[in-house]
């Protein structure tokens, strides 16, 4: 299994972002994709999952309204769209499949590596 994660960059308070995470040698049919995020001193946080299959998709509180999960099937895809990015959001983002819905990082079952997301103050 390999998740390629990519579009992490350098962004004003206010401005979005979209991040992407490139699936590959993984059935998804009925997987879990999620993304997460972690900044140094602190645990890995979740931040949002998508069921590959249903579409059911779930948000922690500190990103719902600003941010949105989604999957695009035929390029084995999963997108963060961030919006109203704000400093806290800062942080290294990083892909994660998982069997079930989770909430923490201990429930993911493979990881990508990590792209960097920097909101400017």
């Amino acid at each position: 299994v390999q998740l390629q994660a990519s579009g992490g960059g350098l962004v004003q308070t206010g401005g979005s972002l979209r991040l992407s995470c490139a699936l590959s040698g993984l059935t998804t049919s009925d997987n879990f994709m999620n993304w997460f995020r972690q900044t140094p001193g602190k645990e890995r946080e979740f931040v949002a999952g998508i069921r590959w299959r249903e579409g059911t998709k779930r948000y922690a509180d500190s990103v719902k309204g600003r941010f949105t999960i989604s999957r695009d099937g035929a390029k084995n895809t999963v997108y963060l769209q961030m919006s109203s990015l704000k400093f806290e959001d800062t942080g290294t983002y990083y892909c994660a499949t998982s069997d079930r819905a989770v909430a923490t990082a201990a429930g993911a079952r493979a990881w990508g590596q990590g792209t960097q997301v920097t909101v400017s103050s």
